[in-house]
């Protein structure tokens, strides 16, 4: 099949979407299909090999210059290409492009309103591209936030037009008034024109009918899926016998619960016996969440606990690999229900056991899998308890950590993904 990914670059940080579409789309490409892979606002970033084509859209430079200066709307689209350059928008990605919803509300609601919006300039350059490009049996929009795309691109192309549900109910409800109730308006204005949406998990499916009003009838689940290749179980000799490690690895956000973490390590130290244990913690600060993060290292060090946690920075796969291969748990105490937990899976691959609350679709992965605990949300003590369970019991821990690497080999492989993404598009070509 020929199938067009339209996908978010998400500003120069690693992204969970932006790597589970590059995962997808390569997947495919190996299995012998034809697939591109078209960034928007800014080129994607991913710790596997980036197949995204060399060429942005709704790129986001002019995105933002449309937005606040209507000579732009009228531009030569020739004299476009010198902000559109993907070196000049990774150079001003690099420096701090905004992504945070607090500030980007007039400017969603602009783009959600797509041909009536003021980068209608960028949906003509993108569906007359498109047009001059071999005709894609599909199109597949990467969240609903681009789902403006769907009428214009339908129109020219004459082709099935779906669209991943994967996160973005989460940027939604953080945009200020009366942005949201208007960036959600114009979302369930343009559901009729997809024909799929594809959900990443069962979770998310089940929720975002009820946010965005989308019939369940047209919504299918595609698991998420990595690449296991180099996710080996660890063995014994990255453990360290004498030490029991926790470790975290995402975004450093208040919403990914990293001070609960902190909280409760520094709970277990106090009753204490566990002055062996310690904790890692690793991932990419935005710089909104600059301050949240100074805070928790400030912390950290008011409970003396500077030498037990540790702060590792943003992670390659080599490194982020490593890293997971030396835990002996892996936590992630979510205050809010994330709709994909690529994190987890990569923990469980590596045969790490998971603690992590009985939300969103953490629920659903680690019963699947069986690799790992369910807490009760926002419970700290319970976190706690959990946590002091498994390090004085080593053989639990092997036992949870050998059924994830199986669980995540069995449900959650990109091979997997690929296999139910693309029977999906052959059922709507026919």
């Amino acid at each position: 099949m020929r199938i067009t990914y339209i996908t978010a670059g998400a500003g120069g940080m690693y992204c969970g979407s932006c790597i589970r579409d590059n995962t997808l789309a390569a997947t495919l490409m190996a299995q012998g299909h034809d697939v591109l892979l078209l960034p928007m606002y800014t080129p994607t970033l991913t710790d596997e090999e980036n197949v995204s084509a060399d060429r942005v859209f709704f790129g986001g430079v002019s995105v933002y210059l449309e937005q606040r200066f209507s000579l732009f709307r009228h531009t030569p689209w020739l004299l476009d290409r010198l902000w559109e350059a993907p070196w000049l928008i990774r150079a001003v990605s690099g420096r701090g492009l905004k992504t945070s919803p607090a500030e980007l509300g007039e400017l969603t609601v602009s783009v959600l309103a797509g041909p009536n919006g003021h980068q209608a300039k960028e949906v003509d350059k993108l569906v007359h591209w498109l047009t001059h490009e071999p005709t894609p049996d599909v199109v597949d929009l990467s969240n609903s936030m681009l789902i403006a795309l769907a009428r214009p691109i339908k129109d020219a192309l004459k082709v099935p037009v779906c669209c991943t549900l994967q996160g973005e109910d989460i940027f939604l409800d953080h945009l200020d008034d009366p942005y949201r109730a208007q960036a959600l308006q114009l979302i369930r204005q343009s559901v009729a024109y997809v024909d799929r949406f594809l959900a990443v998990s069962d979770y998310y499916a089940e929720r975002m009918c009820r946010y965005l009003g989308v019939p369940g009838a047209k919504v299918d689940v595609v698991p998420l899926g990595i690449n296991v290749t180099g996710y080996e179980p660890r063995t014994s000799a990255d453990t360290t016998s004498d030490r029991c490690v926790i470790g975290y690895f995402g975004r450093i956000a208040p919403e990914k619960g990293t001070h609960l973490l902190c909280e409760a390590f520094h709970r277990l130290r106090h009753l204490g016996q566990y002055a062996t244990t310690s904790v890692r913690i690793a991932g990419y600060v935005g710089p909104e969440h600059r301050p949240y993060f100074e805070s928790l290292q400030r912390q950290v060090k008011a409970w003396g606990l500077e030498d037990d946690v540790t702060f590792e920075g943003t992670l390659d796969r080599a490194r982020k690999v490593d890293f997971l291969r030396k835990l002996d748990l892996f936590v992630v105490p979510a205050v809010y229900d994330d709709p994909k937990g690529l994190a987890l899976l990569e923990a469980m691959a590596c045969g790490v056991p998971v603690v992590t609350p009985r939300r969103g679709t953490y629920t659903e992965m680690v019963e699947r899998t069986g690799g790992g605990v369910l807490v009760p949300p926002d419970d700290i003590d319970a976190l706690v308890v959990t946590l002091a369970g498994l390090e004085a019991d080593p053989a639990r821990r092997a036992q949870l950590g050998t059924a994830g690497a199986v669980g995540v080999r069995s449900h959650y492989t990109a091979i997997g993904m690929a296999e139910s993404a693309i029977g999906i598009y052959e059922n709507l070509v026919g």
